[in-house]
């Protein structure tokens, strides 16, 4: 793992459990950095089972959704699963406005999202 890396990272079993440190996801560099330190990860597992955990996060881009949907993209062509959690209020609102809510699986805990893996 790189030092300058802007994530939390974890495997628990089969889950890999992935944090933001950064509070604030919005510059472009960062996103991109992040976008292709997650896809390593995915790239490591065969079936990769992915939990991102948005706990800190107070604002993201709209790169950042653009960058998730790539994941997402990605995972599911390796029969993956992914999970998201512990998102604010008002960013969640995002994700109901431009539908995403629908095409990723949100949870409220972390400890929900483990559970819900097949």
């Amino acid at each position: 793992m790189p030092s300058d890396s802007r994530l939390r990272i974890r495997k628990q079993d089969s889950v890999v459990q992935i944090e933001f440190i950064d509070r604030n996801i919005l510059d472009e560099g960062n996103i991109q950095m992040i976008s292709e330190e997650i896809s390593r990860l995915i790239d490591a597992e065969t079936t990769p089972k992915l939990l991102i955990s948005f706990a800190n996060v107070d604002h993201l881009s709209s790169a950042a959704l653009g960058a998730l949907i790539t994941i997402n993209n990605k995972i599911r062509q390796k029969n993956g699963q992914l999970r998201l959690a512990g998102i604010d209020p008002q960013i969640y609102e995002v994700f109901v406005i431009t539908r995403l809510n629908k095409l990723f699986q949100i949870h409220e805990s972390v400890d929900d999202a483990i559970k819900s893996f097949g």
